[in-house]
């Protein structure tokens, strides 16, 4: 009976011996900071003390997930108090670079203070302790990159709708300012107010893909050079045909609008088209109006895709505006009507700056048949093309047919 007892109550006996005391992780914690600010991977992306006490708090469980990984134990598959921490610093616009490059120097002053030599963790081997490593630091990584890219689309949501309501006052003649104020959105005094032309990306027509997504593809690509080109100080109002984007007079020159759309069409794989008026913030809504007329004449006339500006169009901005003269200069062509191919003649032969070859070219005739045509226009019309004055009515006449056959269109 007595040896009996005494197996029996062996075994309790250790279970209840005491656990060999644990690393302490507030010391720990404070050390692996410390460790950090002396070899300035913290920088100042923690400056006050609230922080460093936030920072301190991480490195504390993740050490305590280290400990319970290098004892065999089950640690805890996620790191809520990292991703509460990185949640902040995403808002508060420390760099993600800064914070994995933390997360890899911890991890390193960590385990020089863990590692058995330091009898720390006893009975912990090498590979465990690799393997251990590699487990914490992915896991810190998963955890931090998934937090500042939910922080970044939330942020970019939010913004992209105060740059939308701003936008949408300017645009409508709508003081914007306590808008602006509300949403942290600055008022530019004067704006260049671009008209955009986005063609069709070549994928767009093609059947095996779908064509919404590859506009919405294009649109976001446009978005984000956009952004990036001028730090999102621009104010687009933009859909996957074009649209508008107001951009502040002070962030770039006239010169560099020409450099903007470059940009914007190298990021699109497509050749944008723009017209461009410069307005106080007041004056927005008539500017607005202004430059997608030009763009409209710009389309009409089938000119290059690249930045156009009013001083280019004036004469075709005037003889497109509806009154009596145009109508006038319309009927000046109508004798054409019955001859569809000296119409089309007259209208290449401006599109090609009256140069005889290239229209032959374009038309698939000889030179000599355009100069026969060009001679019937002048008969049929009244207006001879070889003089100077009588051209211009012509050229006008056909900028004022242009705009009709635009608008009944």
């Amino acid at each position: 009976m007595i040896v009996e007892s005494t197996v029996h109550h062996e075994p309790d006996a250790g279970r209840h011996l005491p656990a060999p005391p644990g690393p302490d992780v507030h010391r720990l914690a404070r050390e692996v900071v410390a460790a950090l600010t002396r070899c300035g991977t913290l920088g100042t992306t923690t400056p006050n003390t609230a922080l460093r006490g936030e920072l301190t708090a991480v490195v504390r469980v993740c050490l305590r997930w280290m400990i319970q990984r290098l004892r065999g134990e089950c640690p805890p598959p996620r790191l809520d108090r990292l991703r509460s921490a990185a949640a902040g610093w995403a808002r508060d616009g420390v760099a993600i670079g800064t914070i994995l490059h933390a997360a890899h120097q911890g991890l390193k002053a960590g385990l020089e203070l863990l590692i058995p030599r330091a009898g720390q963790v006893p009975g912990t081997d090498i590979a465990t302790a690799i393997t251990a490593s590699v487990e914490l630091l992915a896991l810190i990584t998963s955890t931090v990159s998934k937090t500042y890219v939910r922080e970044l689309k939330s942020a970019t949501a939010e913004h992209h709708t105060d740059v939308h309501t701003v936008t949408s006052a300017l645009l409508g003649g709508h003081t914007a300012a306590a808008m602006a104020r509300e949403a942290s959105v600055p008022i530019a005094d004067r704006y260049f107010v671009l008209a955009l032309a986005v063609p069709a990306h070549p994928d767009e027509n093609d059947p095996r893909l779908d064509r919404q997504v590859v506009a919405r593809r294009k649109l976001r690509r446009l978005q984000s050079a956009l952004a990036t080109r001028l730090d999102r100080q621009a104010l687009p109002l933009l859909s996957v045909d074009g649209g508008t984007i107001l951009v502040p007079a002070d962030s770039c020159t006239d010169t560099e609008i020409d450099d903007l759309v470059r940009d914007l069409s190298a990021a699109t794989y497509v050749a944008i088209t723009a017209t461009v008026v410069t307005a106080d913030a007041a004056d927005i809504p008539g500017a607005t109006r202004q430059a997608h007329e030009l763009l409209d004449i710009v389309e009409q006339f089938g000119l290059e895709a690249r930045v156009h500006r009013f001083t280019e169009l004036a004469l075709e901005y005037q003889l497109t505006r509806p009154g009596a003269g145009r109508a006038r200069l319309d009927r000046l062509l109508d004798p054409l009507d019955d001859h569809r191919e000296l119409l089309h003649t007259l209208q290449t032969y401006v599109d090609t700056n009256r140069n005889r070859t290239r229209t032959a070219r374009q038309l698939n005739v000889h030179p000599n048949t355009v100069d026969y045509r060009m001679q019937r226009i002048g008969e049929l019309t009244g207006l001879d093309p070889t003089n100077t004055r009588s051209w211009w009515y012509l050229y006008s006449a056909l900028v004022a047919r242009r705009s009709r056959a635009s608008a009944i269109a």
